[in-house]
């Protein structure tokens, strides 16, 4: 079952010039920043109620970040729903035709358990799910 929104990724190029915006022009305090190897990028969260903002950075040339960001530049990446079970969704979703951007479970920021739902799945948006965390 999908529980809330979890965060809206919005790509940067340079985290450190993009967190100071942020915080000082939207007055939103920073949260955790990480380097999420796996998918070869600098995360950097703001809390926003019971959601976050996460500024992504890649972390070198050819990342899927600096792919997206050559491509399309700055600004909303995808949107996180958190679920209670990922397995149960993935199936649920996979039986009612969904796409995936891969077919494993990843490991993304804070550890958390991950998949990317394919924009061509759900009208041009990347959906990221992630495991609640524990």
């Amino acid at each position: 079952m999908i529980k809330r929104i979890h965060h809206i990724a919005i790509a940067v190029e340079d985290l450190d010039d993009a967190t100071g915006r942020y915080a000082e022009q939207l007055g939103l305090p920073p949260g955790s920043r990480e380097d999420v190897t796996s998918a070869r990028t600098r995360a950097q969260f703001f809390p926003v109620g019971e959601s976050r903002l996460e500024l992504v950075a890649p972390l070198g040339d050819g990342s899927p970040i600096d792919v997206h960001l050559r491509k399309r530049g700055p600004g909303i990446h995808h949107i996180c729903l958190e679920v209670d079970d990922l397995e149960a969704e993935v199936a649920r979703m996979r039986a009612a035709g969904m796409r995936f951007v891969t077919d494993e479970i990843q490991t993304g920021a804070h550890g958390s358990r991950i998949i990317f739902v394919h924009p061509k799945s759900t009208g041009g948006v990347l959906i990221e799910l992630q495991q609640a965390e524990v």
